[in-house]
């Protein structure tokens, strides 16, 4: 084991001791406020504890586990697209997928309110799967756009395109969710505050199994990803098909943050920064040890974020992307001063 490998274990120790700290405390910490006993003892033997177990099974388990995933799969995705880019401030939201996320599920709203009741109904009972399959379009539209702009414009400037990209979609939502019916306008404003709370047990397998296949995905591409750090022209001396590797890597970023953008909203900052906390732990560019810390480091993250707006506040005005944003805004702000990557695309 390297040390690069060995300070990646530990940071990985770390972290995941960290994780299940935090975990405990907001299973136990809330509006209700529960012992680690009863939180066990929910666990172990509900019919004892009913209200206990309703409210650890229904409410704050499936929350917690939502956080986990959605944040770990931000992160990875976050590794994947900063590497592909070969650009230090590139995510799903700050190039534009989150968008696009957006302006599919808005369409996907539009379109069943607009094709009458039955639709509607359709959309009620399988709204996740249903939001899923708009948004993962939505996504992969944007994402194959971005790659092909990725090859002819500068760093600084494909991100000003994404933001361009964000304005546009949020025009674009706005002028659907107009024609809407009131119905599918209630759905989406709904959705499109980003939190982990709407997430049930059973909406969790749809969830989880998207975001699993993209992380074998992404750990399949990791190395011949590093190698394309370094150029096309190594990565392909070094055997990599670039273009097969681009298209693994967008497919694997498309698996990991749809299924988010479509049952949590569009959660910020998360991909964005996570990368830069694994590069700091490990002290690495290599994908493959940055993959698990950039997974624990954004459940982390994003847990956090959902303890702090579920806190027993006697106003709850909190937003998650809010407590984000607090958190990504100034991380961003210090890498495009301090950055040496960034400076040099000045």
């Amino acid at each position: 084991m390297d040390a690069v490998d060995r300070r990646a274990a530990l940071g990985g120790a770390f972290l995941l001791v960290c994780l299940l700290g935090l975990t405990l405390a907001t299973l136990t910490y809330g509006q209700v406020q529960l012992s680690i006993g009863q939180v066990f003892q929910a666990i172990a033997a509900p019919s004892t504890d009913p209200i206990s177990a309703q409210i650890i099974g229904q409410i704050r388990a499936p929350r917690v586990l939502t956080a986990l995933f959605a944040g770990g799969a931000l992160g990875v995705a976050g590794v994947l697209m900063q590497a592909l880019f070969r650009n230090p401030v590139a995510d799903a939201w700050s190039l534009g997928l989150t968008a696009g996320g957006q302006l599919g599920v808005a369409l996907t709203v539009a379109g069943a309110a607009f094709a009458g009741p039955a639709a509607m109904s359709f959309l009620g009972a399988f709204q996740g799967l249903s939001l899923t399959v708009g948004a993962a379009i939505g996504v992969a539209v944007t994402a194959v756009a971005v790659l092909a702009l990725g090859r002819r414009l500068g760093t600084v400037t494909l991100l000003v395109v994404g933001l361009m990209i964000w304005f546009t979609s949020q025009g674009l939502v706005s002028v659907i969710m107009h024609f809407a019916s009131r119905a599918g306008g209630r759905v989406f404003s709904g959705w499109n505050d980003g939190t982990f709370t709407g997430v049930t047990a059973a909406d969790l397998p749809l969830l989880v199994a998207p975001v699993l296949l993209g992380a074998v995905v992404a750990v399949a591409t990791a190395k011949p990803l590093t190698s394309l750090l370094l150029g096309e022209t190594y990565a392909k001396s070094l055997g990599a098909d670039v273009g097969r590797l681009r298209l693994l890597t967008l497919a694997a970023t498309v698996l990991l943050v749809a299924p988010i953008t479509a049952y949590c909203g569009p959660v910020t900052f998360v991909g964005l920064i996570v990368p830069h906390f694994a590069r700091a732990i490990a002290r690495t560019a290599r994908i493959g040890p940055l993959l698990p810390l950039a997974a624990l480091s954004g459940g982390l993250l994003a847990l956090a974020a959902d303890f702090v707006v579920h806190l027993p506040w006697e106003q709850h005005f909190l937003h998650l992307n809010a407590v984000l944003a607090l958190v990504g805004a100034p991380v961003v702000i210090l890498l495009l001063v301090f950055s040496p990557t960034m400076r040099g695309y000045r």
